[in-house]
């Protein structure tokens, strides 16, 4: 009797690594718009980076997309703690055409550069030179050529308001 109570506690072990272990992995997934993503906070996977811009590029480059589903994949992307890769701006930008939606182009525009934080300076202008050719493709100007750059009301002396 002692030796099968030994195998059920065996048995029962085993089950609840299994559960530990799938717990481990589930605390790792995270559910989104474009799909399951999986997340390990002590290694990175060049591939993953791969596969995480063609899931986005391909989610921008799907034919019948909305409005709504461009800006929640751009919230998506906000949530994450990187800059977007220049594909997937291009992607997104190309999406925004399809559905002559100017002013969501260029909130992509602003928000790529908001996502560059302090290194603005380093990264943006990279990332520009790399969307150019989509930018002239689509005929969409950058922000610092419409200006918004800059704020509207700026004066350089208070006094001068008029």
């Amino acid at each position: 009797m002692v030796t099968s109570n030994r195998k059920c506690s065996n048995t029962v072990e085993k089950t609840n690594e299994k559960a530990k272990d799938e717990a481990r992995k589930a605390l790792y997934e995270v559910t989104s718009v474009i799909g399951r993503q999986e997340y390990s906070i002590s290694y990175h996977d060049p591939k993953y980076d791969e596969e995480y811009i063609k899931r986005f590029v391909d989610f921008f480059n799907r034919k019948h997309i909305d409005s709504w589903e461009i800006r929640r994949a751009i919230h998506d992307l906000v949530d994450h703690d990187s800059i977007p890769d220049p594909e997937i701006v291009c992607a997104c930008l190309r999406a925004c055409r399809r559905l002559n939606d100017y002013a969501l182009a260029i909130r992509v525009l602003e928000v790529t550069k908001n996502k560059c934080g302090n290194k603005v300076k380093e990264y943006y202008p990279y990332i520009l030179q790399e969307i150019k050719p989509t930018l002239d493709e689509l005929g969409l100007e950058t922000i610092e050529e419409l200006g918004y750059d800059k704020p509207e009301l700026a004066v350089v002396d208070v006094d001068d308001i008029h």
